[in-house]
């Protein structure tokens, strides 16, 4: 693309719980991303997607937008009954939200097309964010393991001779391959990690009734503060770490009188760490298909726990953030519009 002075990009990351953007000014260098992030779960208020990118858009600043990088996760979300269906959804907000402005679509494969092309290829755009992000790790780092930890999700994806390798094109093909760990900060469920937890007298079966996160205990145990915790509480009460022990409890159906601050770490410390092993178990898995690699590279709001879990598999780690600052946290917006902006490739129809 060429792209005059005063030029900007817009890249998007459209999820099903959160939605991010980012500006890439016409210099094209990274450190003049700008971006931001907003809760927002389509599911419940799927007419509010228009109006949430036109926020967004102006909050970045509209002017001199020359064209849009879209990635997409929003097509996963039960609202939608295949993916088909969700991909036209978005892409249909986009045309909506921005009727005049150019539009390109990141395809899994590392293209750009039209969202006419994106309609008619549904799966090669679906979950298109952990290849974006992938794509611009790869440009400075040649041979390492991307590690991102959002909210919901774990990507991990070998990178080598400056190529992305992953395995998995497909949400279903990433789990086979174990580069998709449906695991992240916030919003797992604590059943999905453990059957069983520590209290006072033995172990104790944890109840399956949704009564608390993987958030809580990271709050609990001051890992995570609970202003980042943009996902709501099972229990709608605020995310702070009084109501975090209190949903602890209630996973073994007890509560704040029956268990003290001293069984409410054994219980968050049993979930942080089966995650944590979740993840470096992922880790290896991917790893052992390319063992020369010794550095990963982390990011998203999880990026913490990837460290730990890169440093347990034995891997040297590098932040994102260094590179991109706070836009680390919407890496994949980042990325699409940083790839964009440098892709001298017309985009495919």
């Amino acid at each position: 693309m060429t792209r005059r002075a005063g030029e900007a990009v817009l890249g998007w990351d459209i999820g099903g719980v959160n939605t991010k953007a980012a500006r890439l000014e016409g210099s094209g260098t990274l450190a003049s991303l700008r971006s931001v992030s907003e809760p927002y779960e389509l599911q419940r208020r799927p007419e509010a997607l228009v109006p949430t990118l036109l926020r967004l858009a102006d909050w970045l600043g509209r002017d001199g937008i020359m064209a849009h990088g879209v990635t997409m996760t929003a097509e996963l979300s039960q609202i939608f009954r295949t993916k088909r269906e969700g991909v036209g959804f978005v892409l249909d907000a986009m045309e909506r939200a921005f009727p005049h402005d150019r539009i390109a679509v990141y395809t899994v494969g590392g293209l750009f097309i039209t969202p006419d092309e994106g309609r008619r290829r549904p799966l090669d755009v679906a979950a298109s964010n952990w290849a974006a992000t992938t794509a611009l790790v790869a440009s400075f780092e040649p041979d390492a393991i991307l590690i991102d930890i959002g909210t919901t999700t774990t990507d991990i994806i070998p990178i080598a001779g400056g190529q992305v390798r992953a395995t998995g094109r497909t949400d279903p093909e990433r789990l086979q391959s174990g580069e998709l760990v449906y695991t992240g900060v916030l919003r797992t469920p604590a059943e999905a990690l453990v059957q069983d937890v520590p209290i006072p007298g033995g172990p104790a079966a944890v109840s399956a009734e949704g009564f608390a996160l993987i958030g809580d205990a990271l709050v609990w145990l001051g890992r995570l503060d609970s202003g980042a915790c943009t996902a709501p509480t099972p229990d709608g009460r605020p995310p702070t770490r009084e109501f975090a022990g209190e949903r602890l409890a209630r996973l073994v159906c007890a509560d704040r009188e029956i268990l003290d601050d001293a069984a409410i770490d054994g219980i968050a410390l049993a979930l942080t760490e089966a995650q944590l092993a979740r993840i470096v178990a992922g880790i290896e898995r991917v790893r052992a298909g390319w063992p020369s690699i010794s550095r990963a590279v982390v990011t998203g709001l999880g990026d913490f726990i990837a460290t730990e879990a890169a440093k347990r598999a034995g891997l040297e780690v590098v932040a994102l953030s260094e590179r991109l600052g706070g836009a680390a946290l919407t890496a994949p917006a980042a990325a699409v519009a940083w790839l964009l902006a440098t892709q001298s490739a017309e985009i495919t129809t």
